[in-house]
This record gives C-alpha cells, structure tokens and sequence, in this order.
C-alpha cells in the first residue's frame, strides 16, 4: 500500500516538475527564476513547495513502522497531497494530468 503511495506522489510531481522545469530555462529568453524580481521569487517558491510537499519517503516510512504516529503521518500525508494536488490542477487541462491527481487524499491513502 505505501509503495502504491509513493508512486502516486512520485507521479503528480513529476507532472509539476514538467511543467516548472521549461520555466527557468534560460533559453526562454529572461531570468526566469533565477532573478530578484518577484515572478523568480513566486517561481522558486512554487518549485521549493512541489520539492516540500513531494518529501515523503520518510513519512512512510514511519507510516509503517511507528503505528502510534500512524494518526499524525497520515494528516502530513493528506495535507502533502493535497498541496500537490492543487498545484497540478492548475494544468487540468493539459494532455498528461491524469484522473488520479484530482484524487482527494483520503482516496489516495485509503483512509
């Protein structure tokens, strides 16, 4: 079940990381991330909470070996999926989000 978890997580993130990524190429003609303007600041804040919120691992991991912090890893689990999942909604329209991103976290968890 955890490793089914992980791979969702791993899934939306790699579906918001395709999308940030082209971003700071500076190829695309700016600095795009890299500056001190406010849409590098707002760029690499949104690529910081992607990197945060898909940091889960170890939250499994105690998801399975601590079951009286059960309670508590999974509230962390539920809100990382949802931050994820509001990130990647903003691209629903785009041909690679999948169902499973609009899954609320309690269908992602099986709780």
């Amino acid at each position: 079940m955890d490793k089914d978890i992980q791979q969702r997580f791993e899934r939306i993130t790699a579906f918001v990381e395709a999308r940030l990524t082209p971003l700071f190429d500076p190829e695309n003609g700016s600095d795009h991330g890299f500056g001190m303007d406010d849409t590098s600041r707002a760029l690499r804040a949104l690529r910081y909470t992607v990197q945060a919120a898909s940091a889960v691992n170890g939250l499994l991991e105690k998801r399975a070996s601590a079951p009286e912090l059960r309670q508590v890893v999974d509230q962390a689990l539920e809100h990382n999926w949802d931050v994820l999942r509001s990130i990647a909604r903003m691209w629903e329209d785009h041909p690679d989000f999948q169902k499973e991103f609009k899954g609320h976290s309690w269908d992602v968890l099986g709780i």
